[in-house]
């Protein structure tokens, strides 16, 4: 009946595109724990928008993000959260978050949308 009711995101499968400015994320960091910490930030950021806590970081987007070495990452990313099922039987949560690098040419003009699967899952 009230606000708690339903439990926020946990139910539905779904898929989003997402800008991360990293650059206001890392600054004062220290140069060489500059990309470690950027992988952390976009685990962090997959788990406040998706409400799970099993994020896992597809390897093309820890290769962007350390392309340029410890200390040059880049500005901003453009990622795509996909909510899915968890098909171990013993987990804890029954949803993980998959984050995937997706490249763009500019970040302009850029929003958050949603996604329509592709129909990998099913």
């Amino acid at each position: 009946m009230g606000k708690g009711d339903k439990k926020r995101g946990q139910s539905d499968l779904v898929t989003r595109e997402y800008t991360i400015h990293l650059h206001k994320l890392l600054h004062g960091q220290t140069f060489k724990k500059r990309a470690p910490r950027a992988i952390r930030e976009v685990k962090k950021f997959a788990t406040k928008m998706m409400f799970t806590k099993d994020v896992r970081v597809d390897t093309k987007l820890n290769k962007a993000l350390w392309a340029t070495g410890v200390r040059n990452v880049p500005k901003r990313i453009r990622v795509r959260l996909s909510r899915k099922r968890n098909d171990d039987e013993e987990a804890e949560e029954k949803l993980y978050t998959l984050v995937e690098h997706v490249p763009v040419a500019s970040f302009k003009e850029l929003e958050t949308k949603v996604v329509e699967d592709m129909g990998d899952d099913e």
